[in-house]
């Protein structure tokens, strides 16, 4: 169901998509800063390339509020990057959280990652990356969020649009066709940095207890995250039953 917050809007997404479809990323973000305003928010979960999307971005909207899930559980450099790109770019950044810290939810689920249970990591994901992401759109009063998902990521990836909704939220993916080439000609042309765990063979990282380096028996990239389990840790996933039937299959 749509929320109250999209209908305000009531964009007709076939359209939409049809007049976008040959736009590139910077058109994109200009016409979603033109249509929605101070209720246009960014994500970022500080990985190996996110300072594409921030850069990007806060060429064009320099105020946008950036919101950062911390897990609690990310990896020391990614803290530090995290300060890197914040400071380097001057992000408008707000970090949210879990309400239940770290030491609580182990004492009381246990280490809920070592589970070979889509339903464990499922219950993980909710308590410390979605209910915070679902707050802080409530809190920030959204209406549309860009993010810097990409199709070739993840088999759930490439069924998206550029523009649609998520959660009663327009979703913006202004780089969602772009190639891994894209992405590093990108980077290098404004001299911007990756996230330094791609130094040791990361292609992508999230927590440090289900992130690993890339090996030759990988098939896809995405294997490095969650044992490979699963490719989507549930923040760009649809709120619906059938998501929820969905996520031990998904991806961020």
């Amino acid at each position: 169901m749509v929320s109250a917050i999209a209908e305000k809007t009531q964009l007709d997404l076939e359209g939409v998509n049809r007049q976008l479809v040959d736009a590139d990323a910077t058109s994109m973000v200009k016409w979603a800063a033109e249509t929605f305003g101070d209720g246009l928010v960014m994500s970022t979960s500080f990985g190996i390339q996110s300072a594409l999307m921030l850069h990007l971005v806060t060429r064009i909207v320099p105020d946008i509020p950036v919101i950062w899930v911390d897990t609690g559980y990310l990896p020391p450099k990614t803290y530090r990057f995290a300060e890197q790109l914040t400071e380097q770019l001057n992000l408008n950044l707000h970090v949210y959280q879990s309400p239940i810290s770290p030491a609580r939810m182990e004492a009381l689920y246990g280490r809920l990652w070592t589970k070979d249970d889509p339903e464990a990591l499922n219950q993980y994901d909710y308590m410390r990356k979605v209910e915070p992401m679902q707050r802080a759109l409530r809190d920030l009063k959204a209406t549309a969020w860009l993010a810097g998902l990409r199709a070739q990521q993840t088999h759930h990836r490439q069924t998206l649009r550029p523009i649609d909704i998520q959660s009663g939220i327009y979703k913006v993916l202004p780089i969602l066709y772009w190639s891994s080439q894209n992405v590093h000609e990108y980077i290098t042309e404004h001299n911007l940095p990756y996230h330094p765990l791609r130094e040791l063979g990361y292609a992508t990282v999230g927590d440090w207890h289900s992130s690993r380096p890339v090996t030759t028996e990988d098939q896809h990239e995405r294997d490095t995250r969650f044992r490979g389990i699963k490719q989507e840790c549930g923040l760009h996933l649809p709120k619906t039953q059938g998501e929820a039937q969905s996520l031990d299959s998904s991806s961020l």
